[in-house]
């Protein structure tokens, strides 16, 4: 079973409907995942992204640029007796998202891994490890240029995000 960074951006009023009915919450989730799987649209325009399991590196290369926002696992949890796959899920207030948004466009992927070994992932313990295969670092790239884009969006709409591992 692998473990898996979502995310999907709601509006104030599903945000507060999130935070009040965690059965809502999960199953307005799975609709918006099942209906994004048939038309998988560009990360600017969903309302669900994935950084697939790339969430570890994600978390440990945005811990070491000492980023802003916690992206990776969200700051205010919801639904906290739900289990969401690997924990109970969190969310980001749309002005965190715009802070976010800010310091994703302006940290590149190139910023973040540069003078990064990978031993230091390895010896970290990153899921999924693998880290000493040769470019095992530029396998991040096209999911943190997704998140950003999708967290941009996010931003631009004034929509608060769920994040959670699955």
């Amino acid at each position: 079973m692998s473990m898996i960074g979502e995310y999907v951006r709601v509006t104030t009023a599903e945000l507060d409907l999130v935070t009040r009915d965690a059965d809502w919450a999960l199953d307005f989730v799975e609709k918006v995942q099942d209906a994004e799987e048939e038309t998988k649209p560009a990360p600017a325009e969903a309302r669900h992204c994935t950084t697939y399991k790339t969430w570890d590196m994600l978390r440990f290369l945005l811990a070491r640029a000492a980023f802003p926002v916690n992206v990776i696992h969200g700051e205010e949890p919801f639904a906290k007796d739900e289990d969401w796959g690997y924990g109970s899920p969190h969310y980001l207030r749309p002005d965190r998202v715009r802070r976010a948004a800010e310091a994703l466009r302006a940290t590149s992927f190139d910023q973040l891994v540069s003078g990064v070994d990978p031993a230091e992932l390895t010896t970290a313990e990153v899921y999924p490890l693998g880290w000493s295969e040769p470019g095992a670092l530029e396998w991040g790239r096209p999911w943190y240029d997704g998140l950003t884009q999708f967290f941009t969006a996010a931003a631009e709409a004034d929509h608060a995000v769920l994040v959670w591992l699955d």
